[in-house]
C-alpha cells in the first residue's frame, strides 16, 4: 500500500471534501498541509452536513487528523470550528487532532490588513476572502510570524508582537485603517493558549513513526493547482503552494512519502473571486450549472462562476501538480444537456495555445477553443458502477482522460459519500 495526496486540479471547490472523506476509510492519518480557513470542504454524511475549513476531513471518519506546519492557523476560527462540529456530535480532542508546533498563526491584524488592501485596490481587487491568509504567509516568509510554539513562551510572544505591530500598524496607518494595540492582542493569545497547546506537538515525528510502522497517510490539499502562488493565474491566486510537492514541506516528511497524487476536478468548471476564466458562461447554461451544482462557496457563501470543462487547464494542472490520476466529480450535474463542450485550447491575439500562458494580459485575452460532444438524457445521479452510466456519459469521461492525459480513477455522481465509482484504488501500490 502507498500514501495518497489529494489536490485540486482546477480553481478549488471541486468536491475534495467528499473524496477525502470517502478515501479516509482506507487511511490511518489525514493531514492538512497548506492553506488556512479560506478553504472549505463540505461533507454530507447521511442527514448530517459538516462544513470544515481547518479541520482535516478524516476526522469525520474517526481518523487521526493533523494540521501541518504549512497551514496558517487562525486560533479563534479553529476553536469555533471545533465547537461547531462538536455540537453536531463529532467531538474533537487532543487524541483525534494534532497541530504542528511550528504552524504560523493568523491574528486579527492580518485580516484587517487583508481587507484594507482589497479596499485600496478598488476595481483591481484580487478577490481574497479577507481572512488574513496572505498577510500571515508574508510574515512567515519575513521571519516575524507568531507560531503555535510561541503560545507556550509568553516572553517570546510579547517580543514578537512588538516587531509584528511595528510592521503592520505602519501599513494599516498608511492605508487609512485602524491600528492595533499590543495589550489586547497579547491578552487574547494568552487566554487562547491553554485551549490550543494540548493539541500541539512536533507532528513530523509522529508522521515519521507512522511511515516506519507502515501506516497509510492521506495528505489533504486545499484550493487547487490553478490557485498556486507559482503556477496559478497570478496574481489571482492564493498565498501558498497548492501542488503535491507541498505535502512534504507542509507536513515535515520527505518527498517520497507523498505517494500517489489524486487530482480532483469537476465535470464542468467553477471559480470563486476575480481572475481569468476562459470557459465562463454568462448565459442560461452557466446559470443552470450553478443551480444544479449548488455552486456557493463553503467558506464565504459567494456565488461561484460556472463554465464548461477546461481540459487544457486541467492538463496543465496534471503536469505541474504531479497528478497520477483524476477524480471527476459532479458528473450528474451534466444530465439532460443535449450538447456538452470541452475546452481543448485557447486563441490569444490570433494565435492558438495549448495552455494558459503566465502573463496576466494574455490570460485575460484567452478565448476557449471548444470540442462539442453529445449529451445524455438519462440520469447518472447516484450511479455506483460503469454499467449504470449512459454510453454518452462514458464517452465524455473517456474523452476527458484523453485530453488531460491522465486516467479517471474515481468518479463521483452525487454529494453522498457512497455514490462513487472506483476504477482504481489510489492506495493500491
Amino acid at each position: 500500500m502507498t500514501n495518497v495526496t489529494i489536490i485540486g486540479a482546477q480553481w478549488g471547490d471541486e468536491g475534495k471534501g467528499k473524496v477525502v472523506d470517502w478515501l479516509a476509510s482506507r487511511a490511518d492519518i489525514v493531514v492538512r498541509f497548506q492553506g488556512g480557513h479560506n478553504a472549505g470542504h463540505t461533507l454530507v454524511v447521511g442527514n448530517q452536513t459538516y462544513k470544515l475549513s481547518l479541520l482535516p476531513s478524516g476526522l469525520v471518519r474517526g481518523k487521526l487528523g493533523i494540521i501541518g506546519n504549512g497551514v496558517v492557523v487562525d486560533p479563534s476560527a479553529l476553536l469555533a470550528e471545533i465547537e461547531r462540529v462538536s455540537a453536531q456530535g463529532l467531538p474533537v480532542t487532543p487524541e483525534t487532532l494534532r497541530i504542528a508546533d511550528n504552524a504560523p498563526l493568523i491574528l486579527p491584524l492580518h485580516a484587517a490588513l487583508d481587507g484594507a488592501r482589497e479596499a485600496a485596490r478598488g476595481d483591481r481587487k484580487i478577490g481574497t476572502t479577507g481572512r488574513g491568509i496572505g498577510p500571515a504567509y508574508e510574515d512567515k516568509v519575513a521571519r516575524r510570524a507568531i507560531r503555535m510554539c510561541d503560545l507556550a513562551e509568553p516572553n517570546t510572544l510579547s517580543a514578537k508582537l512588538d516587531e509584528l505591530l511595528l510592521h503592520h500598524n505602519t501599513l494599516l496607518a498608511g492605508l487609512g485603517a485602524p491600528t492595533f494595540e499590543k495589550t489586547a492582542l497579547l491578552e487574547n493569545l494568552l487566554q487562547l493558549a491553554p485551549k490550543l497547546l494540548p493539541f500541539m506537538e512536533p507532528v513530523w515525528e509522529r508522521l515519521s513513526a507512522a511511515k516506519q510502522a507502515g501506516k497509510r497517510i492521506l495528505f489533504e490539499g486545499a484550493q487547487a493547482v490553478m490557485l498556486d502562488v507559482d503556477h496559478g493565474t497570478y496574481p489571482f491566486v492564493t498565498s501558498s503552494n497548492t501542488v503535491s510537492g507541498t505535502a512534504a514541506a507542509g507536513s515535515g516528511v520527505g518527498p517520497g512519502a507523498v505517494g500517489r497524487v489524486l487530482g480532483i476536478a469537476k465535470a464542468y468548471c467553477t471559480r470563486v473571486g476575480s481572475g481569468p476564466f476562459p470557459t465562463e458562461l454568462h448565459d442560461e447554461t452557466g446559470q443552470l450549472l450553478g443551480e444544479r451544482g449548488h455552486e456557493f462557496g463553503t467558506v464565504t457563501g459567494r456565488k461561484r462562476r460556472c463554465g464548461w470543462f477546461d481540459a487544457a487547464m486541467v492538463r496543465q494542472a496534471v503536469k505541474v501538480g504531479g497528478i497520477d490520476g483524476l477524480a471527476l466529480t459532479k458528473l450528474d450535474v451534466l444530465d439532460g444537456f443535449a450538447q456538452l463542450k470541452i475546452c481543448v485550447g485557447y486563441e490569444i491575439n490570433g494565435e492558438t495555445h495549448k495552455h494558459l500562458p503566465a502573463g496576466m494580459a494574455a490570460q485575460s485575452a484567452a478565448k476557449p477553443v471548444y470540442e462539442v460532444l453529445e449529451g445524455w438524457s438519462q440520469s447518472t445521479r447516484g450511479a455506483r458502477s460503469w454499467a449504470e452510466l449512459p454510453a454518452a456519459a462514458i464517452k465524455y469521461v473517456k474523452r476527458v482522460e484523453e485530453l488531460v492525459e491522465a486516467p479517471v480513477t474515481l468518479l463521483s455522481t452525487s454529494p453522498e459519500r457512497d455514490d462513487t465509482i472506483l476504477v482504481q484504488d489510489p492506495f493500491a501500490s
